[in-house]
């Protein structure tokens, strides 16, 4: 089975400005987050990567580019990748939906939370987990990079380490960062969390 490389996108001005992105269109990365993902190819692109997969959106598929063109790869697009849908809350600030009462609900109990409009972090977690397998099955014992968000790559990581939906908040990744996952059926592993460029691997 394969050896997922999970990137998280880089910088862009919704998230320097502290806001949230979500599925808005034309979200591109700023000058540090192009800057991070050149510095995510740089640390990658020596290595026998086989694949480059992507979300659809802009952000992260801006992030996969020097990396795919580094190795000769073209970006394999994945909906199910996307950022979570967090309906009327896009482009609203962190700050100001911290006051909210249903902000204490997304930290401590976020299995029951929906953002209004928008989904379930449960459904967020199973599309991105069922986009992971479908990626794992059709590789072998191959190294495959995967560029999306922040809380779906928690929500999987919590999945295949066998967390409950309700502690993912206490993983991170970083803008530009790097996770790494073993896919072994359902013995995965993991073998890195939130990895910044320079770093060195031994896979």
């Amino acid at each position: 089975m394969p050896t997922l490389l999970i990137i998280r996108h880089g910088e862009n001005d919704y998230l320097a400005r502290n806001k949230m992105p979500g599925h808005i269109p034309g979200i591109h990365l700023n000058k540090r987050g192009l800057e991070q993902a050149v510095e995510i190819a740089g640390a990658l692109s020596w290595l026998p990567i086989k694949a480059v997969y992507s979300s659809p959106l802009e952000r992260a598929v801006e992030t996969a580019e020097p990396l795919a063109q580094s190795l000769g790869l073209g970006i394999q697009l994945s909906p199910d990748l996307t950022d979570t849908d967090v309906g009327q809350w896009e482009g609203r600030s962190w700050k100001a939906l911290s006051r909210t009462r249903l902000w204490k609900v997304i930290q401590q109990t976020p299995s029951q939370f929906q953002f209004p409009g928008g989904e379930t972090f449960v459904h967020a977690q199973e599309r991105v987990v069922r986009s992971l397998d479908a990626i794992a099955s059709a590789h072998g014992d191959e190294l495959i990079a995967v560029v999306f968000h922040a809380d779906p790559i928690k929500l999987a990581v919590a999945h295949y380490l066998g967390l409950q939906l309700d502690n993912f908040q206490r993983l991170t990744a970083q803008t530009g960062s790097v996770t790494i996952l073993k896919m072994d059926g359902s013995a995965v592993k993991l073998l890195a969390l939130n990895l910044i460029p320079p770093f060195t691997l031994n896979l």
